[in-house]
């Protein structure tokens, strides 16, 4: 068994409108409360981390994924979007939303398509962020999935 350890450093100024700063090696960053949560909106903070931490990792497993299968590639990218629910002044983080649009190579066959779509929604399930937050965050798919036209 191989454990991998991550490790941030965060410095906070103190009081909830303040803004703070991380180092996680290569992510190092401004962070605070954001401008829809009545923050100053400075930097990043947790809600984009989260909904980023989430949509990174889905498509690099997709891209792997796509990549062992060796399906005929010829584009992919992706929009997400995070969703909290405000009620009685408790924040939730209710669902991610992952849009992928992957695009084949023109000589891909119908079966390549399939298989594109099967390891789609298998991205979503072997993310080991996806499996980190299942049952605490809705996540849900909308792929966009074609072979390119000639």
């Amino acid at each position: 068994m191989a454990e991998h350890t991550f490790h941030l450093k965060a410095d906070w100024p103190g009081g909830r409108n303040n803004v703070g700063q991380i180092d996680a090696g290569n992510l190092k960053t401004k962070i605070s409360i954001p401008h829809e949560m009545d923050g100053p909106g400075e930097g990043t903070n947790p809600d984009e981390m989260l909904l980023g931490a989430a949509a990174t990792c889905y498509i690099i497993t997709l891209a792997a994924m796509i990549e062992r299968a060796d399906l005929p590639l010829h584009e992919m990218d992706m929009e997400s979007e995070g969703i909290v629910d405000v009620t009685n002044g408790v924040f939730t983080y209710k669902k991610i939303i992952h849009k992928p649009t992957v695009s084949l190579q023109a000589h891909a066959t119908d079966k390549d398509l399939d298989k594109l779509r099967k390891l789609a929604e298998k991205a979503e399930t072997s993310c080991m962020i996806s499996r980190a937050i299942k049952g605490n965050v809705e996540l849900e798919l909308q792929p966009s999935l074609t072979i390119q036209k000639d």
